[in-house]
């Protein structure tokens, strides 16, 4: 018998400036803290911020890696294995782009794929983000009626 799961709870990344990547996920996207710790004898900061539906998991690593930048471009990413991005739903693709690009967020790549449409973005930090249209009958939204 499969697990049965509530949805997405959080979704981690790692960054270089914890208080910029704050900054930067409340002034596009509304997050705010809803908690901060460290890691104890690790010398890594976390924050947790709330987002529509699931927390954003913040980690600032002293002296870790910079992002490789085959992983800053959506379809070389998809070269390396492992997690590729997050996407958070939106009822308008088109006009969420005109409103990232008034907010001065650049597109990294328009994916316009089997009846979807998606805008890759970058956060502060380099990772891949992608706002995907909630619209029509494809797979990606069958979630928001129910289907399976």
């Amino acid at each position: 018998m499969a697990v049965k799961i509530n949805g997405i709870n959080h979704f981690a990344i790692s960054v270089a400036d914890l208080e910029e990547t704050i900054q930067w996920y409340s002034n596009i996207f509304g997050f705010y803290v809803v908690n901060r710790s460290e890691i104890p004898g690790a010398d890594i900061r976390v924050a947790h911020l709330q987002g529509e539906g699931f927390l954003l998991e913040v980690f600032e690593a002293q002296g870790s890696a910079l992002l490789p930048e085959d992983r800053k471009v959506p379809n070389r990413d998809l070269m390396t294995q492992g997690n590729k991005h997050m996407s958070f739903g939106v009822p308008d693709g088109r006009a969420a782009k005109a409103q990232l690009e008034a907010l001065g967020v650049e597109i990294a790549m328009v994916a316009e794929v089997d009846d979807t449409y998606g805008v890759f973005i970058r956060d502060n930090t380099g990772n891949l983000i992608e706002i995907f249209e909630e619209k029509g009958d494809v797979v990606f939204n069958q979630h928001k009626s129910g289907g399976k």
